[in-house]
């Protein structure tokens, strides 16, 4: 117990002591801000999809039904990947400090198929190559960006068969665990 007091007090020491002296810090390395922005979407998403959307189960079985045409059932709720594209819409609202979407190159829905280069190059590449991520830099008109591209991974069985099962779904052989398409989150440089 005393050594791990003492070293963490060592530990805070030289943190404070490595701070003395130095310019100011020119704000949070791109990949640090986007692995961290990540980190939250994807507990929010698994959440919702683990702990609402596979509670409630298929349309027509309970009194909330999670749908695709969620508006047009009268206890309606968004599916995981439209409460996902609303709170990107939220956000774009309020901020321009970053962007983010849920894309796929296997998209039910053509609005969320990839539009540039490095989107279509790094979804490919999470798909070939599970549990790592994409980041890369691209100019989009007059702006730079720090563009990063994270797997998203099928989380429960309610997310394999809907795609599956989806009469527009390019893809009908999802399994659980496996890369279904990808966060992009855009920062501008």
């Amino acid at each position: 117990m005393k050594k791990a007091v003492i070293a963490a007090a060592l530990g805070v020491s030289a943190l404070v002591l490595s701070g003395c002296g130095e310019p100011e810090s020119k704000g949070i390395d791109p990949k640090v801000y986007t692995d961290s922005l990540f980190a939250v979407m994807k507990a929010d998403r698994t959440n919702y999809t683990k702990l609402v959307v596979k509670r409630l189960g298929p349309a027509g079985t309970n009194v909330i039904q999670p749908d695709e045409h969620w508006k047009d059932i009268p206890n309606g709720t968004l599916l995981p990947a439209q409460m996902f594209r609303a709170g990107a819409e939220a956000v774009q609202e309020m901020t321009d400090d970053f962007t983010y979407s849920l894309q796929s190159i296997w998209p039910i829905n053509s609005q969320n198929a990839p539009k540039t280069a490095m989107e279509k190059e790094g979804l490919e590449y999470i798909a070939a190559n599970p549990g790592e991520n994409y980041y890369g830099e691209e100019k989009l008109g007059d702006v730079t960006y720090f563009t990063a591209v994270y797997p998203d991974v099928a989380v429960s069985d309610a997310c394999t068969s809907c795609h599956n099962d989806h009469k527009d779904s390019p893809k009908t052989d999802f399994k659980l665990g496996e890369v279904m398409g990808g966060v992009v989150i855009r920062v501008p440089l």
